[in-house]
């Protein structure tokens, strides 16, 4: 990877499997008009994201890259170099599935050395530099978002500085009413 100082913000965008996830195209679109994005998408956001329709200039990874990218000790390691590599890391959407993960790798590993990181997406969060920012953009429905381990994971989010981007009330695809989904990126994009 070129890490030569750049010209605009490396953004590293990653998209975690819930419906929202057919927003990703347009925060890649979105994201590309004033910064220097790549993007990671787990193996259930793959059933929404078309990686041939995101712009020709942004490489998407996935958890077949972490690896088919590492052959043997010293070569690079995917996660590591995507963390290197970006100013900003923003998780839209992020499912609760990923939410619970992304606490608990960072915040238990550091009490009781232990934690998951079984993808590429929660692999790199664990390895993140902290003095970068990290955005959580949360997508899940109504009731998942008002659950008591919803708040006690937002609360872990909150105490490690990453910043969260509140869901709006839509819905998108989803016969639960009142679908807790990620800001699309028109309605965000200039906040």
């Amino acid at each position: 990877m070129d890490y030569s100082q750049p010209s605009k913000p490396r953004v590293l965008l990653a998209a975690s499997g819930s419906v929202a996830a057919i927003k990703f195209e347009n925060l890649c679109r979105s994201f590309s008009e004033w910064a220097d994005v790549r993007a990671v998408a787990t193996a259930s956001s793959l059933h929404f994201i078309d990686g041939s329709s995101l712009p020709s200039d942004i490489v998407l990874y996935t958890d077949d890259d972490e690896w088919s990218t590492w052959k043997k000790i010293a070569y690079e390691v995917l996660h590591i170099e995507l963390r290197k590599w970006a100013d900003i890391m923003v998780i839209a959407p992020l499912l609760a599935n990923t939410m619970a993960k992304v606490p608990f790798s960072l915040y238990y590993f550091v009490h009781i050395a232990g934690g998951l990181c079984d993808n590429l997406l929660t692999c790199i969060v664990r390895a993140w530099d902290y003095s970068k920012p990290l955005f959580v953009a949360p997508a899940m429905n109504t009731l998942m978002w008002n659950n008591p381990f919803t708040k006690r994971h937002l609360q872990t989010v909150n105490q490690l500085g990453i910043i969260l981007i509140p869901p709006v009330d839509t819905e998108i695809s989803s016969p639960v009413p009142s679908n807790k989904v990620v800001a699309v990126a028109d309605q965000r994009g200039s906040e």
